[in-house]
């Protein structure tokens, strides 16, 4: 291990984006004087009847949810996006607005009202990656959707607005801002190798393994070299694959054992229901080549030091650019001894 980088202020690059982390490691032991967030650790029941996601329950435009055993998905009530939205473009001087066309869905991962992913089994998890998978080809499918996006925000801290265990799925007919720049770093460095960015990355960090805190015989789950949020972590299959329509069934398998491992250990590491906002890149649905890509899963969770202690992203973060405390390498570690 590289000891300046445990010892003194440095900046790392982002390979993905092109964008340099501020890493201040000697602050990481600063006395703490700020916002304590309050922890939620009720016990919730398996069932809620007034949670509109439940299965068998009304939501709130009037339509009753199906008796669901497993995995429900439906079009957003609330949809950020339109589907009818007029395709205009206005320009007035420096003033420019485009009109965006989407569809957005919410997928509920489980009927037990109780649970979070890391309390599911890999099998049920499995079930999600499935859906997943179907609504990335029928979405991206539709004339007019460019990019589909799976995620989930999980805990109230992360503004979720409802404890059922479940995620979104956002399509567009432009790539995000964040998807540009990943399809930019990755498509100039596959032009220039003939291979993924983050293949050749991949294969760097198995050989010194510092950041990795669980691989399976396809998966590798590791704190990026590049992390901003504290125990922010990605999982990355170790064979290129551009979307999660490559992934054979044992490979869908493995992705949520892998998914499981991580959520189990974030709930150990604060001794919490752990919050993060979670995503997966990959190619876009433009129907281009886009061999360039190999999609990940990126998990951004807000804890610093405590189940009551969150990271802020104000002041510097907003003005000049990311910065964190403990190092990629020490929050590895801490994960690493909590996986069984």
């Amino acid at each position: 291990m590289n000891t300046d980088l445990q010892d003194y202020s440095h900046k790392r690059l982002n390979i993905l984006t092109g964008e340099w982390v501020l890493v201040s490691p000697f602050r990481a032991n600063r006395p703490w004087q700020g916002q304590n967030e309050s922890v939620a650790n009720e016990r919730r029941l398996p069932h809620d009847e007034n949670c509109y996601l439940c299965a068998g329950n009304t939501r709130i435009n009037g339509e009753q949810n199906p008796k669901y055993k497993d995995v429900f998905v439906f079009t957003n009530d609330f949809a950020a996006l339109q589907k009818d939205s007029a395709p205009f473009i206005s320009k007035d001087g420096l003033l420019e607005a485009q009109g965006e066309q989407g569809i957005c869905k919410v997928i509920c991962f489980s009927p037990d009202h109780s649970k979070s992913l890391a309390d599911m089994q890999p099998i049920e998890i499995g079930k999600v990656v499935s859906a997943w998978q179907r609504e990335y080809k029928e979405l991206g499918g539709v004339e007019g959707i460019n990019y589909v996006q799976i995620f989930e925000n999980k805990g109230a801290v992360m503004g979720c607005s409802n404890p059922h265990p479940h995620g979104q799925i956002w399509s567009q007919s432009s790539l995000p801002n964040e998807v540009i720049k990943k399809n930019q770093h990755q498509l100039q460095y596959f032009k220039e190798n003939n291979r993924t960015i983050l293949g050749d990355y991949i294969a760097q960090e198995l050989a010194h393994k510092e950041r990795i805190i669980f691989e399976n015989h396809f998966f590798v789950v590791l704190i990026p070299f590049w992390a901003i949020w504290p125990f922010e972590a990605m999982i990355v299959p170790k064979t290129a694959q551009k979307d999660i329509l490559e992934l054979s069934d044992l490979e869908v398998t493995l992705f949520a054992e892998a998914i499981a491992v991580l959520t189990q250990a974030y709930d150990k590491l604060f001794n919490c229901s752990f919050p993060y906002s979670s995503g997966i890149h990959q190619a876009p649905t433009d129907g281009k080549n886009n061999d360039h890509w190999h999609w990940h899963m990126s998990f951004y969770p807000p804890l610093l030091r405590s189940a009551a202690v969150k990271k802020f992203m104000v002041g510097y973060e907003m003005f000049g650019s990311p910065q964190r405390d403990i190092t990629a390498e020490s929050a590895a570690i801490q994960l690493k001894n909590l996986i069984d």
